[in-house]
């Protein structure tokens, strides 16, 4: 099955700081913009940031406790291949990224074991970043 992009806008509180994030750390295509909002090519997905006055962010964050984490709550990202994961990973660490949660292998050893990785763009958006070395294993119970 041929997999549909989806569509994701989030809230952003600095749209100049946020857009560069996107761009130049993840690396992502911009489309459409204007003053207010920015299109781009999330990994083939769209991703429009919007510049809002009052964040969601701005108040206590969620979490929830995942494999001895705690976990963003909302939080977006994508499944990358391993070896993106593993480049975007070093990537990030280059340029000083704090993590809410560093780098590393998930459910090591059990059904669903991944890479995955947390931290937050300029606005305080949760992203986790995951990989499977079985991609059979996305929806594994």
């Amino acid at each position: 099955m041929e997999l549909s992009p989806f569509h994701l806008a989030i809230p952003v509180r600095e749209i100049v700081e946020t857009r560069a994030f996107y761009r130049d750390v993840l690396g992502c295509a911009e489309g459409r913009s204007s003053d207010q909002w920015v299109d781009f090519d999330f990994y083939g997905h769209q991703l429009v940031i919007h510049q809002v006055d009052e964040h969601p962010s701005d108040g206590d964050a969620q979490v929830n406790p995942v494999d001895g984490h705690a976990v963003p709550v909302p939080h977006f990202g994508v499944v990358l291949h391993w070896n993106q994961w593993e480049e975007l990973s070093a990537r990030l660490r280059e340029r000083g990224t704090q993590f809410v949660i560093e780098p590393y292998i998930r459910f090591a050893g059990e059904v669903g074991e991944q890479a995955t990785m947390f931290f937050l763009d300029p606005s305080g958006n949760a992203l986790e970043f995951k990989a499977f070395k079985d991609r059979t294993q996305l929806f594994a119970q």
